[in-house]
């Protein structure tokens, strides 16, 4: 009789509850200002005034906390760079807060580089002497230092700030630097970079997957080898430039890039991976809604969180809801 009540006590249990899903917190990041164009400040507005992503709830109704991180005025001149720098700061308090209480942050930029807030506060996170893994999904490097960017746009430099290298304001934000260490660190897709940062990158010993090779292996075969290279760390993250993504599938980008990543690919790949306790945080960014066309760029965008929420469960209204994210 016991066996009994404890296994009907098992099925009145959500489904979420049983395996340990985690609860998704989203924030949106307004900034634009590390971006030459800086449309992308809208991007996060843009995806929450487009309507609830139901397939993010469990219920269909209890929609998870959305939250908006942007600078009080909008700054310029000297002062774009102290906005950025302050903006990341508070990104990383609530992205660092969130994986304390056992969430899951979905980081909606932006341009990437509200990436050094976003990692930066995954790893204030976790105890002092845990590695953390980031695949960095991009057509770019993102990886330039101040001597080597030919705009000196910030969002060419995140990278190369988490890995030590760069602005000191950005480089220790929210704790000592480095916030990751080059051998747990995997770029995929890029197609388009500079050469100083080539050889920055070069020099760390960090493992770059370039669009060719993907075009020649195969996206599933390239992405489980980008997978399995930063989850040696134990834990990991993924961060998303939107550009990526080839312009037929993501045109909403400040710096498209073409014969990148399909966007159905990348959505499928997305759907495997929620419910790996070791994936700490994801971060989707640069959706420029000024350059989106039909909302197209905005719908992939969605897919991806939905991809992300509901992952691969199994009954039967997030079938349904998986089955929908998954058609293009």
């Amino acid at each position: 009789m016991e066996k009994w009540r404890q296994l009907v006590d098992r099925m009145s249990k959500p489904f979420y509850e049983l395996h340990g899903m985690r609860d998704l917190a989203l924030i949106g990041v307004a900034c634009g200002w590390g971006a030459r164009d800086p449309g992308c400040e809208d991007g996060p507005q843009a995806v929450f005034a487009s309507g609830p992503v139901t397939c993010l709830t469990h219920d269909g109704q209890n929609m998870p906390a959305y939250e908006m991180v942007r600078a009080p005025l909008p700054p310029t001149g000297a002062a774009v760079f102290a906005a950025v720098v302050e903006i990341n700061h508070r990104l990383a308090d609530k992205v660092g807060a969130a994986v304390r209480a056992g969430h899951f942050p979905v980081v909606i930029g932006g341009d990437h580089s509200c990436a050094v807030g976003t990692w930066s506060g995954v790893r204030a996170a976790r105890p002092a002497d845990a590695s953390l893994g980031l695949l960095w999904v991009d057509a770019h490097m993102d990886s330039h230092v101040p001597a080597t960017s030919p705009s000196g746009a910030l969002h060419g430099m995140p990278l190369a700030c988490l890995l030590g290298e760069g602005h000191d304001e950005l480089v220790h934000l929210a704790g000592a630097a480095p916030k990751l260490q080059p051998e747990h660190v995997c770029l995929f897709g890029v197609r388009s970079y500079e050469p100083g940062e080539a050889a920055l990158l070069q020099r760390l010993g960090v493992k770059v997957i370039f669009m060719e090779a993907i075009a020649r292996h195969g996206f599933a075969a390239m992405w489980r080898e980008a997978l399995a290279h930063v989850a040696r760390a134990g834990a990991y993250g993924i961060t998303i430039d939107l550009d990526a993504v080839d312009p037929r599938d993501a045109p909403g980008v400040g710096t498209p890039s073409s014969g990148g990543i399909g966007g159905d690919e990348l959505v499928h790949a997305l759907t495997d991976l929620h419910h790996d306790p070791h994936l700490l945080a994801l971060e989707i960014a640069e959706y420029n809604p000024h350059h989106d066309r039909d909302s197209v760029t905005l719908r992939l965008l969605r897919r991806m969180l939905c991809a992300v929420g509901v992952g691969k469960e199994h009954d039967e209204p997030h079938d349904r809801a998986r089955r929908e994210i998954l058609r293009p």
